[in-house]
């Protein structure tokens, strides 16, 4: 039995005018994928205004050119979003959109930022929650050697300082709370983007170790007590090996370096910026020592692809 004003699946109209019911269908369907298509579209339009993280997020490397704004801030004696025990002693810092923070991909990197009244270069330090693609957010020092603080907003390019000159070599610093059954490290006065770091104890062999947003390294379940190799290498491809202790907190130097001349290997498309008389800056005075053997500074790996974002 069928309802009233309507039809059987194989049967003709329901309606006066004439049209079979599978065209009726057809035009339904068209329909629903009609607002279907629109949801998805509004979907993608809301996470876009909603500033969610793009799927191709990466730092700046190689000779990439970034045309954008600065604004600027003042982070006071924070090490920002990358967990730094405080900023560069020259205070020369700047934050980063969320695509090209990536998650601390970007973190201890280096800018070169060209504004109206000269150049200057900055340590990623910091995520900037309100910043786009083209907007960057310099430390109040920085900003000035650019531009008029008056301006509060000025344009600028900037790029990534390729091998960028350091004071000494890598320092780590494990984290409050790990210990021989959950492994977190910060590797720091690196230069270049890290790719990967890579962590054994006492035996067995290198694990990878992820990378966490706060800029710390982590194996989950743990290395056992220490001591540990860790296996640094950058988005160069860079690879540089050392030794450090279980001790929270204490930032650990070493001598291993990513800049030795026998350990560079980088794509002949990303070729090394000139050297520039400014100096990257030290570790602050707050930050508390403790030994180091330094194990080996080995040659890179292979050149790395270019990031395809």
């Amino acid at each position: 039995m069928t309802a009233p004003g309507t039809a059987p699946d194989n049967d003709t109209p329901a309606s006066t005018s004439g049209t079979p019911r599978s065209s009726r269908r057809v035009r339904h369907w068209l329909a629903g994928a009609g607002v279907t298509v629109l949801a998805a579209v509004l979907g993608i339009t809301l996470a876009v205004r909603g500033g969610a993280t793009p799927a191709c997020a990466a730092p700046p490397t190689g000779n990439a050119v970034h045309k954008g704004k600065a604004s600027f801030y003042d982070a006071g004696r924070s090490g920002g979003n990358c967990s730094f025990p405080g900023p560069p002693a020259d205070r020369l810092y700047v934050a980063l959109g969320a695509s090209q923070y990536s998650g601390s991909a970007a973190c201890g990197s280096y800018l070169e930022v060209s504004g109206p009244k000269g150049t200057v270069r900055v340590m990623v330090m910091d995520q900037c929650g309100g910043c786009g693609a083209s907007k960057i957010d310099l430390s109040t020092e920085a900003f000035t050697k650019i531009a008029d603080r008056s301006q509060g907003i000025a344009p600028v390019t900037y790029r990534a300082v390729v091998n960028p000159p350091l004071d000494g070599g890598l320092t780590f610093r494990m984290k409050g709370g790990a210990s021989k059954y959950w492994f977190a490290v910060q590797v720091g006065n690196h230069g270049n983007p890290l790719r990967s770091v890579e962590a054994k104890g006492p035996s067995g062999g290198f694990r990878k170790a992820a990378r966490q947003t706060d800029n710390y390294w982590t194996v989950e379940d743990g290395l056992g007590p220490g001591p540990y190799s860790i296996r640094v290498t950058d988005v160069y491809g860079r690879q540089a090996t050392a030794t450090i202790r279980m001790v929270a907190k204490q930032v650990q130097r070493s001598t291993a370096t990513l800049a030795a001349p026998d350990a560079v290997r980088t794509p002949s498309s990303s070729p090394s910026a000139p050297p520039s008389p400014t100096v990257a800056p030290s570790p602050t005075s707050a930050e508390t020592s403790a030994p180091v053997a330094t194990v080996e500074a080995l040659a890179g790996a292979a050149p790395l692809d270019n990031s395809a974002c």
